[in-house]
């Protein structure tokens, strides 16, 4: 069986957290859809909040530290992202964005995104196209069509059927399953491709 990372990025700040809760379900969909097209999926979760010093640093300094690293890393190394982030004054999360803005500009060039949002109302919920689309597009992700957002309404029960949740969660998975399954697998980034050899230094090349 075929195999493919997928990094789970959540900007949820509370514990526990709907933005959680939501990354948690479309990353066990996309796991059942790929694992329906013969791809076996490991999954790591990114939780920001864990970071948010660690982002800070990075800002200042321009640099990732120690801490930071191993996150930038499973997300630029990833065969496909779910990134999901709570929706504050009709937009992402300020955790959320300056997270992909340390990520390096040309790491997620060609990368399957799906986006997700959670928020209190269901008012916030076009921020899904008028924030987050134009920033993976920036990025030159390639975005699942479908992106999901999730207001207190749609969780548990009636709720959730009533407004779809579910079926939303289904259909995005299948449209990143497919993205990721027909994709070469990705290669983790050798940060010492191009130094020179030591028979190089030394010969004065």
């Amino acid at each position: 069986m075929e195999k493919r990372r997928i990094a789970v990025v959540s900007a949820g700040l509370s514990v526990p957290s709907s933005t959680r809760l939501l990354a948690d379900r479309l990353a066990a969909a996309t796991v059942a859809a790929l694992r329906r097209r013969g791809v076996e999926a490991d999954v790591e979760v990114v939780e920001l909040r864990e970071h948010a010093r660690d982002l800070a640093d990075d800002l200042v300094t321009g640099f990732a530290n120690a801490g930071l690293r191993p996150a930038l890393e499973a997300v630029t190394g990833a065969d496909g992202i779910i990134a999901v982030t709570p929706i504050f004054s009709a937009s992402y999360s300020g955790l959320f964005k300056t997270f992909f803005d340390v990520v390096d500009k040309d790491a997620l060039t060609g990368k399957p995104v799906l986006m997700g949002a959670t928020a209190g109302t269901a008012r916030h919920s076009l921020a899904l196209e008028h924030a987050l689309r134009p920033l993976f597009a920036y990025l030159r992700a390639v975005v699942a069509p479908t992106g999901v957002f999730a207001a207190s309404e749609d969780w548990g029960g009636a709720g959730e059927a009533s407004h779809g949740l579910a079926a939303r969660i289904e259909r995005a998975a299948e449209e990143l399953a497919e993205l990721v399954a027909t994709r070469p697998a990705a290669r983790a980034a050798d940060p010492f491709a191009d130094a020179p050899s030591f028979e190089a230094l030394l010969g004065g090349v």
